[in-house]
């Protein structure tokens, strides 16, 4: 098992449960969203906005295609799991976690935050209405469906965490 890929709708926890995991399993962590940013000089928005969001998927397909063999850790963008191509890759060289949160509380904690452009150009509607178009690939993607409400960051990545190692053998 080269990489662990963590999926799921923003707000879900990928990012902090990545970097929790990255400690206690002691493997590099990414967060895709952030390297692809890096990589092209700009952030998310600035590339949604000045080329659009079929470049954008195409940057995350690139992104998992061309990523070097390294066993780490990858916190994906809510998107990466809609395309076919994208599950697949993952699936096959790697272990997919899917960070399974409700809509409620996904929304409780990214309805304020002024960092995510979908949130402040969206209804909470419209918001809901991805989430749903979105949570089968999910599901679709995933080894293992991770369910987070309940319960804090530390359960999760122990959780996490644990799985991997039942996988590993170790």
């Amino acid at each position: 098992m080269k990489r662990i890929y963590l999926v799921g709708f923003m707000g879900c926890g990928k990012s902090a449960v990545g970097r929790r995991l990255s400690f206690v399993l002691k493997m590099p962590y990414y967060d895709m969203d952030k390297e692809i940013a890096r990589q092209m000089g700009m952030t998310v928005a600035q590339i949604f906005e000045n080329h659009g969001e079929a470049y954008f998927r195409g940057l995350e397909t690139q992104f998992l295609q061309n990523l070097k063999e390294e066993e780490c850790i990858i916190s994906t963008g809510g998107g990466v799991a809609m395309r076919e191509i994208n599950r697949k890759i993952m699936r096959r060289t790697g272990l997919v976690l899917f960070l399974d949160a409700p809509f409620r509380e996904i929304w409780r904690r990214i309805h304020k935050d002024p960092k995510r452009p979908i949130v402040v150009n969206s209804t909470k509607e419209q918001i809901e209405t991805l989430y749903k178009s979105r949570y089968p690939h999910y599901k679709a993607a995933a080894h293992i469906t991770i369910r987070t409400e309940f319960r804090t960051l530390r359960q999760i990545t122990q959780y996490a965490a644990f799985q991997v190692n039942r996988l590993k053998g170790g």
